[in-house]
């Protein structure tokens, strides 16, 4: 299985972010990607600010067009995340479409950024937005994948609980920022993938020092033994990640820590 990650490069103005989604998820399927993972907010600037003048609702301007691009590219897209509307609440939503454009999944962030590091980054997502109710797996012609959102991968419960569900990968649409960047990104998702056995994956939108708020990239992939497959830097790039899903079945044989999964 090849995996995009579309480390894209998110602008103020939404069509323009739209449009470059639709370039880069185009490139990932002529390069041969089967999956195209786009990042945290990518039609929305990361910033308290934006989230509910960039909202939609489910079926909205940006859901149709990840949609299209799906079915369009004939490619599995992992929509990022994007602010969603719900009545008057504000959601950190990610939609998944399959090779026909059909919605796979829908999750919203149950984690939110609430944080103040001494000296370093301070943000509070709880400010603007409305938590959701747990991560959950999802159904894909190679097998189960799990998804979160940027913070959610610091709490290994939830992917172990994934895991145990039959995840072989977990895909995390994230925007870490210059002080927990460098300090736990690679960090998480490699421990993550050892814990768990599985491929991590995390797509973060380029660093811009045009805003607020400066997000780290690198996007990466992990895999079970821990190993970095692929990992960007700060600019705006593709890579395409060669997944052997064989490995996670060899890994857990060889250290076999996990008990059996079980069906929720």
């Amino acid at each position: 299985m090849e995996i995009a990650l579309l480390q894209m490069m998110v602008k103020e103005d939404k069509e323009t972010n739209l449009e470059r989604a639709e370039e880069l998820v185009k490139k990932a399927a002529q390069g041969g990607a089967d999956v195209a993972v786009l990042p945290e907010m990518f039609n929305c600037p990361y910033d308290n600010a934006y989230f509910r003048e960039y909202s939609e609702p489910k079926g909205g301007e940006t859901y149709r067009r990840l949609a299209n691009m799906a079915k369009e590219n004939a490619i599995y897209v992992v929509g990022g995340s994007i602010p969603q509307i719900r009545g008057n609440n504000i959601y950190n939503t990610s939609y998944t479409f399959d090779r026909q454009g059909n919605e796979l999944h829908e999750y919203s962030k149950t984690h939110l950024f609430d944080i103040q590091v001494d000296g370093g980054q301070a943000f509070k997502e709880s400010d603007t937005l409305t938590p959701g109710d747990g991560l959950r797996v999802f159904q894909t012609e190679f097998g189960l994948f799990g998804l979160g959102i940027c913070f959610d991968i610091r709490f290994q419960s939830e992917w172990e609980r994934l895991q145990k569900q039959g995840a072989l990968v977990c895909i995390v649409p994230a925007a870490f920022n210059m002080t927990t960047g460098p300090a736990h990104w690679e960090l998480l998702f490699r421990a993550r993938a050892v814990d768990n056995q599985l491929f991590m994956v995390g797509v973060s939108p380029a660093r811009d020092l045009d805003f607020s708020y400066h997000a780290y990239g690198h996007s990466i992939v992990a895999d079970p033994w821990g190993n970095v497959l692929a990992q960007l830097g700060f600019e705006e790039g593709m890579a395409i990640v060669s997944v052997d899903l064989e490995r996670v079945a060899s890994v857990r044989r060889q250290l076999p820590i996990l008990p059996p999964p079980v069906a929720e």
